[in-house]
């Protein structure tokens, strides 16, 4: 049966305030303690991290040997001695104050050296498309890992600074420790935690990196940044929104909403006036299929509203064409649109 203009106005009118209805609800809610901080960063570019003096530190050697490391089909930590464990699906794990020791859900553990010699041993847990995981780190920081993501971390921090490499995207609760700053490293920038709330977001095939404050302070040093200038740092204020153009090189700043930026993690995507071509790359990575519209129009059209992702992705676009018109097919994990 076709929908009418005046039936598509007023789902679209539906699904903007169930938005809404939605961020009141999370405001309700309280993540973490007063010794704890929440951020999200996303990368994906597999570059080397390069600090401002040019050295090349242990963890960057390290995550080179990971290059040619095969994504696995299932979430997979690897520990300092190479052993590999996989890891079931929503099995949470956690590591032991001397990082010794990991815990694998309820039922499973194991045991690792986290001293070679007095050099830092690393660890690492890869999660493919499709998958998601949560793991807390030795100093009590939890992290939740988005599809496509890459977190490196020493099994115990023993530097007088807490560093970790991450691509994909995740969502991190810092324990807070003013004398061991928590910095995040990736190809083109690092992000250094001052006590705050954050989403950073870099995947490869986006053409910016957005970092959104949500509370607290950020400070982000940018590695390439206005072409000539070898460095670049932006201290942005809550509620704002820093993009770096990958093309320009250069850096903008705006006020948003900041609650669609963290809600991945509680399986629901919130969309204000996105594109469904943006939508699509972001279905496409959470459910890992490959996602193609061939109508540009509607590849540019806009929708507001939020999706629960728990459901199969047959419901979700379902519910997307209750709004709009159009046709789609699903074969051999692929997802078209007309």
């Amino acid at each position: 049966m076709k929908i009418t203009e005046n039936e598509k106005r007023q789902l679209k009118d539906k699904i903007s305030q169930s938005v809404s209805t939605y961020i009141r609800r999370r405001r309700y809610l309280k993540y973490g303690m007063a010794l704890a901080a929440i951020f999200v960063v996303g990368f994906f570019a597999i570059t080397k991290f390069q600090d401002t003096n040019t050295q090349v530190s242990p963890m960057d050697t390290y995550v080179k040997t990971l290059d040619d490391q095969k994504v696995p089909d299932q979430v997979k930590l690897i520990l300092g001695d190479n052993q590999n464990v996989e890891i079931a699906d929503s099995a949470n794990i956690s590591y032991s104050s001397t990082g010794e020791e990991v815990q694998i859900g309820n039922s499973k553990s194991v045991s690792q050296t986290t001293s070679n010699n007095q050099k830092t041993v690393y660890n690492t847990l890869i999660v493919p498309y499709g998958k998601r995981s949560s793991i807390t780190l030795a100093d009590g920081t939890k992290v939740w890992l988005n599809s496509g993501s890459k977190l490196v971390f020493p099994a115990v921090f023993m530097q007088n600074k807490r560093e970790v490499y991450l691509e994909g995207e995740g969502i991190f609760e810092v324990t807070h420790d003013k004398a061991h700053p928590f910095i995040v490293k990736s190809g083109e920038q690092n992000i250094e935690v001052l006590g705050t709330v954050f989403n950073v977001s870099n995947y490869h095939d986006d053409d910016a990196i957005s970092t959104v404050l949500k509370s607290g302070s950020v400070k982000i040093n940018y590695t390439n940044s206005d072409a000539g200038k070898s460095n670049r740092s932006v201290t942005i204020k809550p509620n704002t929104l820093a993009i770096y153009n990958r093309n320009d090189m250069q850096i903008k700043t705006k006020q948003v909403e900041v609650e669609k930026y963290f809600s991945w993690r509680d399986g629901i995507f919130i969309f204000k006036n996105d594109s469904m071509k943006s939508i699509m790359k972001k279905v496409s990575r959470y459910y890992n299929i490959e996602i193609v519209i061939n109508d540009k129009e509607l590849s540019e059209a806009t929708f507001s509203g939020y999706l629960d992702v728990k459901d199969n992705v047959e419901n979700i676009i379902k519910i997307i064409q209750e709004t709009t018109k159009f046709e789609y097919k699903i074969t051999n994990n692929k997802l078209i649109i007309n």
